[in-house]
């Protein structure tokens, strides 16, 4: 793994170089090509906000740190396919970060069941304007409602299926359950779950 991606997040907020001023775009050609004072860079522009979305969603420096790592190594591997046409450089690198921090939620065997924990990690995003957030919070507040609910074990089951898009079987591999309670589990708690949003929905518009 080259070292300019191995820097702790301390030494990389404290990188100092001559090329401060290279947009997104340049930096990322310079990373891309193992420049030294251009990888420097931008692991010094980007890593805090890659570690913060990592720890976002895993709740733990020590994991954060590995996915911010892994997330800076893919981009490395792959700047060559980054299109400015589809997006900036931090909302490409943050979807990775994000990609790569849910693959280890997925391989986690224990998986919280406490509605803000699953919510806040579920609809962590890269950016979102202001006017997305507010909406995003009244979203939040209804499938928070909802989710509690629900008993932990459909809870899990159709967040996995649902947020972390895990098919029926690796739910049923995961939660170590017969293929059948599985989607048993996530298509009960999906009905609830409507019915539960619709009867919020309802209210709200009465009110």
């Amino acid at each position: 793994m080259p070292s300019f991606v191995r820097a702790g997040p301390q030494g990389a907020q404290a990188v100092r170089t001559a090329v401060p001023e290279l947009s997104d775009e340049d930096l990322l050609l310079g990373f891309a090509a193992s420049d030294p004072q251009a990888a420097a860079a931008f692991v010094g522009r980007f890593r805090g906000r890659v570690f913060g979305l990592a720890f976002t969603i895993l709740g733990e420096s020590r994991a954060a740190e590995d996915a911010a790592q892994e997330a800076l190594l893919r981009v490395w591997r792959n700047a060559a396919v980054f299109d400015s046409r589809r997006g900036t450089v931090s909302s490409w690198l943050l979807t990775i970060t994000r990609n790569v921090a849910v693959d280890v939620l997925r391989a986690r065997r224990s998986v919280p069941i406490d509605p803000d924990d699953l919510l806040r990690a579920a609809f962590a995003a890269p950016e979102r304007e202001p006017g997305d957030v507010a909406v995003l919070h009244d979203d939040l507040g209804r499938m928070r409602d909802a989710l509690s609910l629900l008993p932990d074990e459909q809870r899990r089951a159709v967040v996995l299926a649902g947020i972390w898009g895990l098919s029926a079987q690796k739910v049923a591999d995961h939660e170590g359950i017969p293929l059948g309670t599985a989607k048993t589990r996530i298509r009960t708690a999906l009905l609830r779950l409507r019915a539960a949003l619709a009867h919020e929905l309802d209210r709200e518009s009465c009110g």
